[in-house]
C-alpha cells in the first residue's frame, strides 16, 4: 500500500525543531501513528507502542531505566494506554 502524505508532516517537524515533546492527537484511523512512524524512519527514532503490556508496565514502574533502555529522540505511541490508575 502506497503511503499518503498527510498536510500535518510539515507542521509536526517544524513544533518538533522547537518543543522537545510534541503530542499528535486526533479521531481514531486517520493515519497519525502512521505518519509518525514514516517520520520516525527518516529521522532515525526508536518507537515504542504502550499497545505491548512489557513496555508500558516498564514506563509506569521504572521511568528512568525505560529512557535508558529506549534512548531518546523516540516515538511512544498509543501513550493513552499508560495512564496512572
Amino acid at each position: 500500500m502506497e503511503y499518503i502524505r498527510r498536510e500535518l508532516e510539515r507542521k509536526f517537524m517544524s513544533m518538533n525543531s522547537v518543543f522537545k515533546a510534541v503530542m499528535v492527537t486526533g479521531a481514531r484511523q486517520v493515519g497519525k501513528s502512521t505518519m509518525l512512524k514514516k517520520l520516525a524512519e527518516k529521522e532515525n527514532r526508536t518507537i515504542v507502542s504502550m499497545d505491548h503490556a512489557r513496555e508500558r508496565e516498564l514506563a509506569k514502574s521504572d521511568p528512568k531505566l525505560f529512557f535508558q533502555i529506549y534512548k531518546p529522540p523516540i516515538l511512544i505511541d498509543e501513550v493513552q494506554k499508560a495512564k496512572k490508575c
